[in-house]
């Protein structure tokens, strides 16, 4: 019977591994012992360069969610002599324990979720200083008071004519200087 186990694999390498592992399933003819290879991700929205662009993250790197029979040892076999594979997330290496049914479900319907609506990516705290990069305000710094992800915005407090100001910026107008 097929349930889920997380494999341990190098970071940064997941699709490859991923598309690697689905080759040789392929060649083998295991796709009925071997059914899904997951990474889960979810799509982060960044303002860079005062453009605003859509991009996956990764939500668990340096893993792979597999569902498979464990029990197959040519499957077994197959997933552990894969190049980037460390093994499974498991106490005893041979009796990989599986994900409860529950874990994974909450797992998948996450990552379907973030699918269709991408967050923005927040790089900034409330009390954190910053230097603004553009506009009127360049080059002074100032405090974050405010942080809106939703509108890629925050608020700043920055001291001008001896007084502290709120001045609302976008993210890709200020940097972080601690």
């Amino acid at each position: 019977m097929a349930t889920w186990y997380i494999l341990k694999v190098q970071p940064e390498r997941e699709s490859r591994i991923r598309n690697l592992l689905y080759d040789q399933i392929r060649n083998k003819g295991l796709g009925d012992v071997i059914r899904q290879i997951l990474i889960p991700s979810e799509s982060v929205t960044e303002h860079r360069g005062g453009k605003k662009r859509v991009i996956e993250q990764k939500t668990y790197p340096g893993y792979l969610f597999v569902e498979m029979d464990v029990d197959n040892d040519e499957a077994w076999y197959l997933v552990m002599e894969t190049a980037g594979v460390s093994g499974f997330v498991s106490a005893d290496s041979r009796r990989p324990v599986p994900l409860p049914d529950d874990e994974i479900n909450r797992i998948l319907k996450v990552i379907d979720d973030r699918k269709e609506k991408p967050k923005p990516r927040v790089e900034f705290e409330p009390g954190k200083r910053v230097r603004i990069k553009e506009g009127p305000f360049e080059n002074y710094e100032g405090t974050v008071e405010e942080v809106y992800p939703e509108r890629g915005q925050l608020k700043v407090n920055v001291f001008i004519f001896g007084r502290s100001t709120p001045v609302e910026l976008e993210y890709h107008q200020v940097e972080r200087t601690s």
